[in-house]
């Protein structure tokens, strides 16, 4: 598996924990137990989420201007 590959793979895992991580603060703020881990629990993924799809997404752009 190329790294391409790798990265894509990452980032569509990292979005189905991002979407557990957001029903998780959703059901907690339905119970109303507000704790502050709960809330940046979702902020882990989500950064990591930008990180890589940034990546995709400049990906096809890099590749235009590498192959001239």
């Amino acid at each position: 598996m190329n790294w391409n590959m790798w990265i894509r793979q990452v980032h569509r895992w990292l979005s189905i924990g991002f979407t557990v991580a957001v029903m998780i603060n959703v059901l907690a703020m339905g119970l109303e137990q507000q704790a502050i881990w709960i809330g940046l629990m979702a902020l882990f993924p989500l950064i990591l989420l930008l990180l890589s799809g940034l990546y995709l997404f400049a990906l096809p752009y890099a590749t235009k201007w590498r192959s001239g």
